[in-house]
């Protein structure tokens, strides 16, 4: 039974979408589903919940076709107007024979190649007319044991609909796979390969090899190998294809805004005439995990590894591995799985408790999981502090072994308890806003694992029914069964040689262990409760509470600087989020003081409020929604928390007292400090990894404030030094709080008043804050050259032109949107199809609102070191085509198409208005920009995105950047 999980939308991805006109925004809202239609004929003998107890999901309605395609459809109208569709072959890499490694994979990519609907290299165009966008809504993933087809279709009309049913029943039916089209995607698969090698690539393969020793699993990864793909024929191709691609290997899982028995119809429609010759073949044998004989049967130790990789952070991995076998999705087997959490739940807090009180690991973590339906294991994680990983181990061993040894407490299973039940909650309160295409995910995901689905009120309704087996007793016999296995094989990675060997590693792991009890301590700490913490400071009531004019939005200010907006929105049950700016981000902090921001990200929460330690933080907030993560962005910082509106008045508080009552904790900071150090060398392991350490940096005119800290400045930095950072950023400049979801206004407004309306009066930011002059690089064609000590076949090529920023440019900012994914739709056709140098080569559009500067259009790729000289011609040709012609009405139509789709799905999302609104309390002219956004990311000419072009692509005004392997010869070029 696969468990309904909470709501979630990623805020990231919505900011570079648009909503509708505000007039149409209130008809976008998701309401409760739809009256589902009649029962199919298929629900009285639902396939999924053959020989299950688990109650039925009476949204999802299962039928099966007489040629054994199984499918399972229901109504879902988040986002309204998308339906989304996987199609799901149950053959993954673990389904190939030794000569097919990486055909599942291989045949993932030629089905979009080419099909009975869909002529050689137009997939992507023909989708992007559907108003579906590659990548994001078109996609497919092949993984050990399935490859699933994915198409998340807005404005999922009839005609859409039926379109897209017909393009994707031809691909997965009837693809061409002709030599043509192996020739043009082996080397895009080749190039994926070349991606994800690396120091990162050598450890997954060593840790297969290591912990499924003797398993198809060790050797089995879905990118396959060069050797059996350059090998591969249009017939061998077609073999595999045969084997699996048939109806009564296949599930077609449809969620989305239209009637069940309408989408019914269109699977029966376009896959009934599916034929397959013979008998499906059947699925071979994934083996068992089996101990090496000699070895002690109470203390299996097999395969041990040490591998040596200097720029990646030491990490100790043992696993205790016992056979998989099918289950049956039942009652009683999820209630199992309810106590397997929690005696997790409970080893993982008491680990987490060691870490942060310091010691000889940095963090540790145990987690039970079914690998690829080849081992039922138990992994056991271990992050060293320094060299002696001999004592980390035997500190995590010994927390392991006192929790197998004795019961924990009822009060420690009590918390745990308390946590799922909030977990379960959740998705009970919010299942009117799940999206579709995470319920549709859902499905495939249970169908990968040979397990049913529930709805979100039968999954907590089992779990309260359930709680008399969360005994002392009960946790510890299935905690003993968590350790206990056919074998237990290990793999520790380390920067050093010498430090560790095999032998050593399995000498390590047979010591006895004497139970450690130190950490037991829940019920013995001091009680802690939102009554007892020390008020903020007197109340006080706003003195203006006034309409934006924005829907339903209202700005209330305080006398002390504080303004706020409050949006309730009860189509939105259960969830409300809240988010406070305040402060001048990183252009207030000094550039000396650069280190701090990092170390600020890490460790400011974690550091306390009021009476509150990091312990005391997580206490209190047991069996509650609360959150507390914490950005640090270019003007501004910002914490965000989704919670319910029960615990509003709480979580208001904890943001407030961390702004005027906050806590100095030493040993967040040491444990940051210990961590960005550890962290800092595995940035060199890949040209991407360099990238997200050192492009921003230099995007930003080498400003100090936007690098990654080398790990001598973290070395240096002080808990005074700490402090006096972040108290000052935490008191000074404007603070600016948004609530909206589901609450009580007036309740709420009392809320503010004894929390951020009683505040102390804000000094204003530093003045750095509001300096106008934001460097940016100087144009040049010479490239800035950056290395890394990954594999010599590997590079990355940027291409950068610098724009502008602030909101007066928001209009600019978003037609720059639409030229970027012109350019990316030709960066792809042309390095990509056409020249295969690389896998996913795109170009992104920055703009920061709240500085006068900043912006940049930036192309990238991943490739091998001597194509970057022609990404960098491609791109330059690419830039100034654009600039002497316009792009043609039909290709400016496949990108607006899409982005308009993409702005009517955000129209249903009140957390992209209230993004659009950030810093609206003191630049009102934001409120109005929002009313444009659908004109202004769609509505647009050629000749207006060449003039654009123009302004901004010519060579002249671009830099440079070229991430290439150590020891490369770079001729010209100057080395940074």
């Amino acid at each position: 039974m696969t468990k309904s999980p909470r709501a979630a939308r990623s805020l990231a991805c919505l900011l570079l979408l648009a909503p509708l006109p505000v007039q149409s925004v209130l008809a976008q809202v998701p309401n409760a589903p739809a009256p589902a239609a009649e029962t199919l004929p298929g629900d009285r003998d639902p396939w999924l919940y053959r020989g299950s107890d688990i109650p039925r999901d009476p949204e999802w309605h299962f039928g099966e076709l007489s040629n054994g395609l199984k499918y399972a459809v229901r109504r879902n109208g988040v986002p309204p107007g998308q339906v989304s569709i996987r199609i799901r072959v149950d053959a993954g890499s673990l389904y190939e024979t030794d000569s097919e490694r990486g055909y599942a994979h291989l045949l993932e990519h030629m089905l979009f190649r080419q099909s009975k609907y869909i002529p050689e290299g137009t997939a992507i165009a023909a989708f992007q007319r559907l108003g579906a966008t590659f990548g994001s809504d078109t996609n497919a993933v092949t993984s050990t044991t399935q490859t699933v087809f994915k198409l998340d279709l807005p404005n999922a009309a009839p005609a859409s609909l039926d379109e897209t049913f017909k393009l994707m029943s031809g691909m997965v039916t009837a693809p061409t796979l002709s030599a043509s089209n192996l020739k043009s995607d082996l080397p895009i698969v080749l190039a994926e390969m070349r991606e994800r090698g690396g120091a990162a690539k050598r450890v997954q393969d060593a840790m297969q090899k290591t912990l499924y020793a003797g398993q198809p699993l060790s050797v089995r990864e879905p990118i396959g190998t060069v050797e059996t793909l350059t090998s591969a024929t249009p017939g061998s191709v077609r073999a595999f294809y045969s084997r699996w691609y048939r109806p009564d290997n296949v599930a077609v899982i449809v969620a989305g805004d239209a009637d069940p028995a309408t989408l019914e119809s269109y699977v029966k429609k376009w896959f009934s005439d599916w034929k397959a010759s013979g008998k499906l073949s059947a699925a071979p044998s994934f083996g068992d995990p089996v101990a090496p004989q000699g070895v002690d049967p109470k203390n299996p130790i097999g395969e041990t590894k040490v591998l040596v990789e200097p720029d990646l952070p030491p990490s100790l991995m043992y696993a205790i591995l016992r056979p998989w076998r099918q289950v049956i999705d039942n009652v009683a087997y999820n209630q199992g799985l309810m106590v397997d959490s929690i005696a997790q739940a409970v080893i993982n807090r008491r680990l987490e408790s060691k870490a942060r009180a310091g010691g000889s690991f940095l963090s540790a973590s145990v987690n039970q999981d079914d690998v690829s339906r080849s081992a039922d294991a138990t992994f056991v994680s271990v992050t060293p502090l320094g060299d002696d990983w001999q004592a980390a181990l035997r500190d995590v061993r010994a927390v392991i072994a006192d929790a197998m040894s004795k019961p924990p407490s009822q009060a420690e299973i009590d918390r745990e308890v308390a946590e799922l039940d909030v977990a379960f909650q959740v998705p009970v309160e919010q299942q009117r806003i799940l999206p579709g295409s995470k319920l549709a995910d859902d499905m495939v995901n249970a169908l990968d694992i040979r397990e049913t689905v529930a709805a979100p009120n039968d999954v907590l309704r089992i779990f309260r029914e359930s709680k008399r087996l969360f005994t002392p007793a009960d946790v510890l016999k299935h905690t003993q069964q968590l350790f206990s296995g056919t074998v237990t094989r290990a793999l520790f990675t380390t920067q050093k040689q010498g430090g560790a060997t095999d032998e050593a590693l399995r000498t390590a792991l047979l010591q006895p262990i004497k139970p450690d009890a130190s950490i037991r301590t829940a019920g013995n700490e001091k009680p802690v409760s939102f009554e007892k913490l020390p008020a903020i400071g007197a109340p006080h009531k706003a003195t203006a509470q006034t309409p934006t004019g924005l829907l339903d939005i209202e700005q209330l200010t305080f006398a002390n600087g504080v303004k706020a907006m409050l949006w309730p929105v009860q189509e939105e049950p259960g969830r409300v989020t809240v988010k406070v700016r305040f402060g001048g981000g990183k252009r207030s902090i000094e550039p000396q003081d650069a280190p701090y921001i990092a170390l600020g990200e890490f460790a400011l929460v974690g550091s306390g409020l009021a009476t509150l330690g990091q312990e005391d933080l997580d206490r209190i907030s047991t069996g509650r929604k609360m959150g507390f993560d914490f950005e640090v962005q270019d003007a501004s910082f910002q914490f965000q928390a989704e919670t319910r509106p029960q615990d509003l008045a709480d979580q208001l508080y904890l943001f407030a007292a961390k702004l005027d009552l906050p806590r100095w904790d030493p040993q967040p900071l040491v444990r940051a400090k210990a961590a960005a150090k550890i962290q800092y060398a595995t940035y060199s392991t890949s040209p991407q990894g360099v990238l997200n350490r050192d492009l921003e940096f230099y995007q930003r005119g080498k400003d100090p404030r936007f690098a990654t800290p080398k790990p001598e400045a973290i070395e240096k930095a002080t808990a005074a030094g700490f402090k006096k950072v972040w108290s000052k950023a935490l008191s000074s400049g404007p603070v600016e709080v948004q609530i909206y979801g589901d609450f009580d206004k007036a309740s709420t407004i009392t809320a503010l008043e004894k929390t951020f309306g009683a505040l102390k009066a804000r000094t204003p930011a530093p003045s750095t804050a509001n300096v106008a002059e934001v460097a940016v690089p100087k144009p040049s064609d010479v490239p800035v050259v950056l290395k890394h000590h990954g594999d010599p076949d590997q590079a990355a090529a940027v291409i950068s032109w610098p724009t502008g920023g602030g909101s007066v440019g928001i209009r600019e900012s978003r037609q720059l949107e639409i030229l970027t994914q012109l350019f990316t739709n030709r960066l792809l056709d042309a390095v990509r199809e056409k020249l295969g140098v690389a896998y996913a080569p795109y170009v992104y559009s920055q703009w920061p609102v709240d500085l006068a500067a900043g912006g940049s259009i930036t192309a990238m790729a991943q490739l091998d070191p001597k194509s970057t000289a022609v990404f960098f011609q491609t791109a330059d040709e690419i830039a100034q085509d654009l600039i002497n012609n316009p792009p043609t009405a039909q290709e400016l139509a496949l990108v607006t198409e899409p982005m308009r789709q993409q702005v009517t799905r955000a129209a249903s999302s009140t957390s992209f208005f209230m993004g659009q609104l950030e810093g609206a309390t003191y630049d009102p002219s934001r409120i109005g920009t929002v009313r444009t956004i659908l004109y202004d990311y769609t509505a647009t000419t050629p000749q207006q995105m060449q003039a654009l072009a123009a302004r901004y692509l010519g060579k002249n005004n671009s830099w440079r950047l070229e991430v290439m392997p150590e020891g490369k010869a770079v001729g010209a070029v100057a080395v940074k």
